[in-house]
């Protein structure tokens, strides 16, 4: 699948794309809608916000955001950076590890910034988490896009609408060469500029998550084919990393 830009990427980064592409081309059929809204490299930063579904997000996502023509710097899970070679290989990639919970969350903030004033594309998952939604609707999102959006308020933020990944019911030797398919939608991107200058107080942060991920269920509902729920699920139980 050809990719719309071709921007540099480093050596992990291309490692990375070595071992992904067989990976999800072997277990999943990918279609992918839309991906022209995603805003050229020249055009400087970017915040992709995604709805999470499963472990195998990440690879996908990672696949399609770079068809899209941009390289993927994804926040991810501190703990991940601690594994060996994966750890290594996250590292010289330039993903960025989140501390959720802790005092170096704000750290994270700080290198995403950085990541999108050098004009690259920052995906995060705001959900935080899995979706805990019964339905696997996008639930209710924690704040952190929304400091990062008023820390960057000129960035974009470019909705993603995902679907199927979830659906491979684990590992087993009779699925092997049946792909699930995995959808993807890209949404327009989102101008919050008018939020310059805005206080980080309670309000404006869940009314600007609530926004972008009022957006990506958007996107969600065209791959589902179905109405998107009015309300966003509320998890019952909050997710902190240890540290």
């Amino acid at each position: 699948m050809a990719r719309l830009h071709r921007p540099k990427a480093g050596f992990f980064i291309r490692a990375w794309v070595i071992i992904l592409f067989p990976i999800t081309s072997l277990f999943f059929k990918l279609r992918w809608r839309n991906l022209d809204r995603m805003p050229a490299p020249e055009a400087g930063g970017v915040l992709i916000a995604i709805n999470h579904l499963s472990h195998a997000d990440t690879i996908l996502m990672a696949r399609f955001i770079w068809s899209s023509g941009r390289v993927p710097r994804f926040l991810i899970k501190a703990g991940v950076f601690d594994w060996a070679v994966i750890g290594r290989m996250m590292k010289g990639a330039g993903q960025i590890p989140v501390y959720r919970g802790t005092t170096n969350a704000t750290q994270s903030l700080r290198d995403a910034v950085t990541a999108l004033e050098r004009g690259e594309a920052v995906a995060i998952y705001p959900e935080g988490t899995t979706t805990k939604d019964p339905d696997n609707w996008p639930m209710q999102a924690k704040t952190g896009i929304a400091r990062l959006v008023l820390l960057s308020p000129d960035t974009p933020v470019v909705p993603v609408g995902q679907w199927g990944p979830h659906k491979t019911g684990g590992f087993q030797w009779r699925r092997l060469g049946r792909r699930r398919i995995s959808w993807a939608s890209v949404g327009e991107p989102l101008d919050l500029s008018r939020f310059r200058g805005k206080e980080p107080s309670a309000a404006i942060l869940r009314e600007i998550t609530d926004e972008i991920m009022g957006a990506v269920r958007d996107e969600v509902a065209v791959v589902r084919g179905e109405p998107a729920p009015k309300e966003f699920y509320v998890a019952p139980h909050k997710y902190v990393d240890k540290h």
